[in-house]
């Protein structure tokens, strides 16, 4: 006797619930088990006997990563970056995909190519290099915002968005006489919160966990984003990098800290997505529609 419709697609539903649960929880156990670590003894953290669930609850090592000056530091210059960053990205990638958008735009065939270029060949690293020292930007933040600030994935995600908007809008707009600029300002970019929303997030993320730019450009160690703290200390056990305060022995273990410094460099970047969530899905989907 066959399954009934209904039977069928109830247990379709639970086995797939079931499985993105299971998908959500190997995405997330590693920061629990990093929680996990980071909140327990360090004896329990020596013997290795820590992995989801803290042993000798202790909040030692938190305590240790709020008096970290160099710490908080370079967390105020990855907070300016990423949202500096984020809205000259928008900046530009709006009004250059806003230009892309309009048929009237004399030669934009050409300047689509040059854009879809960059997206198949990236820039090579020595010409990115002595560009940003011939505009002086080394050693400072500029270097970790403009280089990147425009992307070909952003432009063409916006470009097929504005192109879906109504052009009785557009005629609308010139009628009561306003400019291309007013148009973009008071129409386009109303109308386009999702898929700013979702390049935002998009940049802010990269951004956030950017390291490369900050290890080739920047010199002084007091505009170093939280990501090179945490390169040298994960991976070279350097315990330079956090300004001298190294490791007290007798209260936490390395691995306690770095797992501490690690949940403290990943979430403030988490809490922003459940603001953006909303957009974030709408947007992806508006901006990979065509007419």
């Amino acid at each position: 006797m066959a399954m009934p419709a209904v039977k069928k697609d109830y247990l379709f539903q639970t086995v797939l619930t079931f499985f993105l649960a299971a998908i959500s929880f190997t995405m997330i156990s590693p920061m629990i088990h990093l929680l996990a670590i980071s909140l327990s003894e360090g004896k329990y953290v020596w013997a290795d006997e820590v992995y989801f669930w803290p042993k000798g609850l202790n909040f030692d090592v938190y305590e240790h990563i709020w008096g970290l000056k160099s710490l908080w530091r370079s967390l105020w210059v990855t907070v300016y970056i990423t949202v500096v960053g984020t809205l000259i990205s928008l900046a530009l990638s709006s009004t250059m995909a806003y230009s892309l958008s309009r048929n009237t735009m004399k030669g934009r065939k050409l300047i689509l190519q040059a854009v879809l270029l960059t997206f198949i060949i990236p820039i090579p690293l020595i010409p990115s290099y002595l560009t940003v020292r011939y505009f002086g930007m080394v050693n400072t933040l500029w270097a970790l915002m403009i280089p990147g600030a425009t992307g070909a994935f952003y432009v063409i995600i916006m470009k097929t968005f504005f192109q879906n908007i109504s052009s009785e809008l557009f005629d609308s707009a010139k009628l009561d006489g306003a400019s291309e600029y007013g148009i973009l300002w008071r129409i386009v970019l109303p109308l386009s919160k999702p898929v700013m929303a979702t390049i935002a997030l998009f940049h802010a993320v990269g951004q956030w966990n950017a390291y490369f730019g900050a290890l080739i450009y920047i010199r002084d160690p007091d505009k170093r984003p939280l990501q090179i703290i945490l390169k040298s200390l994960v991976v070279n056990t350097d315990e330079g990098a956090l300004g001298g305060q190294g490791f007290d022995m007798a209260l936490q273990t390395p691995e306690m800290v770095k797992a501490g410094i690690t949940l403290f460099c990943a979430v403030p970047i988490l809490l922003v997505y459940p603001f953006l969530q909303k957009y974030f899905v709408q947007g992806a989907m508006l901006g990979s529609l065509k007419e």
